[in-house]
C-alpha cells in the first residue's frame, strides 16, 4: 500500500537513482503519473515530459481498457475485447474520440514547451500503476519508433499477467508491487485524488 503518488514516486526513484546524472528523460501518461513524473525528474536530474496515450473504453464499462490508442493512431486492441462490447464500428468511433481528446491536450500542454525528442536519450516512462496495461503498451510501442538509447517502464504496481505483457516492448521494467489479487490501481493507495489539467500544466511550466 501507497500513502499517495509522492510516496510511490518517491521509492521509485530510489530504484532508479542508477539513473542520476545521465540526464534521463522522464515521460509520465496524463494525468496521474505528471505530479510523479516530476518528482523522479528531479531526484535523477533528468528532464520531464508526457507521453500522449489513451485507453479505448468498454461500452457501459469506461474504466475498463479495451485497448489503447498512442499520439500517432496507433491502436492496441486487448484479446478480451470483443466479449465486451468492442465491435469493429464501436471501436472505431471510440478510437477518433480519444485521438481527439489526446489533439486537445497536446494543443493544451505543448505551448507551455514543445514536447522532447526522445531520440537517443534513456527514457523513463512513469505511471501511477498499470491494470491491463493497455496505454503503457501504447506508449511504449510508439516510444520504439523514437530509437531512445535505453526504454525503461517503472511503475508502483501491476497484476503479474501485465508485467509479462509491457516486457515485451521495454529494455526493463522496474515495478514495486506485484499483487496476483489485483481489482484496480487506486486500491493500493491510500489517497488517489484526480489530477486535472491545470496541475499537469502548472509542472511542465515549472519543469
Amino acid at each position: 500500500m501507497f500513502r499517495d503518488r509522492t510516496d510511490a514516486a518517491n521509492r521509485l526513484a530510489e530504484r532508479l537513482k542508477s539513473f542520476k546524472g545521465k540526464n534521463p528523460l522522464i515521460l509520465a501518461i496524463p494525468r496521474g503519473a505528471v505530479p510523479m513524473g516530476k518528482i523522479i525528474a528531479d531526484k535523477l536530474g533528468g528532464e520531464l515530459d508526457v507521453v500522449l496515450v489513451r485507453k479505448l473504453r468498454a461500452p457501459h464499462q469506461p474504466e475498463l481498457a479495451l485497448g489503447s490508442v498512442n499520439e500517432s493512431g496507433w491502436t492496441y486492441l486487448a484479446d478480451f475485447a470483443q466479449l465486451y462490447g468492442g465491435s469493429f464500428d464501436y471501436l472505431a468511433a471510440e478510437k477518433q474520440t480519444q485521438l481527439q481528446t489526446i489533439r486537445e491536450r497536446r494543443a493544451q500542454y505543448t505551448p507551455i514547451r514543445p514536447s522532447i525528442n526522445p531520440a537517443g536519450r534513456i527514457v523513463i516512462v512513469i505511471d501511477d500503476g498499470l491494470a491491463t496495461g493497455a496505454t503503457m503498451i501504447s506508449a511504449l510501442h510508439g516510444l520504439r519508433a523514437m530509437k531512445p538509447a535505453q526504454l525503461i517502464c517503472a511503475i508502483p504496481v501491476s497484476p503479474p499477467d501485465t508485467l509479462t505483457k509491457v516486457a515485451e516492448l521495454a529494455d526493463e521494467v522496474l515495478c514495486l508491487e506485484a499483487p496476483p489479487h489485483f481489482q484496480a490501481v487506486g486500491q493500493f493507495y491510500q489517497h488517489f485524488p484526480q489530477v486535472d489539467d491545470d496541475e499537469v500544466i502548472a509542472l511542465l511550466r515549472g519543469a
